[in-house]
This record gives C-alpha cells, structure tokens and sequence, in this order.
C-alpha cells in the first residue's frame, strides 16, 4: 500500500484499503487475528463481488464501472495463489469422484466436500461446481 500511495497510484490504493478493511473487520468479528486462510477467503470475496459487479454492469451498458470494477479485480488478483486451470480442476474433480464412488448427480454433495477443501483459494466455487455437475452427469 505505501508504493501505491508513493506512486498516487489512487485506485490501488482504495482497493487496498478496502481489502485492509474487510480484514480488520473480520479480526473484530473474530476476536482474533486473521491467519492465511481468513485472507484468502476475504480476497476471494472481494475477487466474487467484483466479477458479479462486472456482469450487472456489463448488463447496464456502463463500460466506464466495467473498467474500474476489472482494474481493481486485477489489483485483488495479484494477492491469491496462482489459480488453477479448467483442465486440473477437472482432474482434481475426477479424482475425488473415484475416491468417493461417485455414480449420478444425487453425489455432487459428497463430491464437493471433499473437493472444495483442495482447491479453496486455488479456482471459484461456481466453476467446480458447475464442473463436478457436467462430470457427474456424463457418468
């Protein structure tokens, strides 16, 4: 945060500032200090908000929010894990389908429990879930 102040670099800077916020917020909440994993899920919020922000805009023809909200998803980007590609998120899925005996749709719940633990941070959850369902139903 302070090169970006440095730099006046004013929307990285109120990105930010908002995501300290959301921690701190979370560290009250809590009444403990937030640990990796509490950051990642803060960022992963933040990094939902924008792309559903993105979309109702696009939806509205305001190019100008579009740009802003894109810029500052960009800048949240930068702070969570490298993500992971459709292809190993179909991998990991295949994976854990075969170990818990996945056979139709009624297992997806199963299926997500255990996969969402390893790829948390790592891909968004409507994209593995929309995953897992296209894989269970081809079973």
């Amino acid at each position: 945060m302070p090169a970006a102040i440095k730099r006046q670099d004013k929307v990285q800077s109120a990105t930010l500032r908002l995501l300290l916020s959301e921690i701190k917020n979370a560290e009250i909440a809590e009444q403990k200090p937030a640990d990796d994993v509490k950051v990642a899920e803060i960022i992963n919020r933040q990094v939902r908000r924008h792309r559903e922000s993105i979309e109702i805009f696009k939806q509205a023809s305001r190019d100008d929010l579009v740009t802003q909200e894109e810029t500052e998803l960009r800048i949240l980007m930068n702070f969570l894990p490298q993500q992971m590609s459709h292809d190993e998120i179909i991998a990991a899925a295949r994976r854990v389908i075969d170990l818990v005996g996945a056979k139709s749709l009624s297992d997806k719940g199963k299926v997500m429990s255990q996969l969402m633990p390893q790829v948390r941070g790592k891909a968004g959850g409507k994209e593995v879930s929309d995953t897992v369902s296209q894989l269970l139903v081809t079973i």
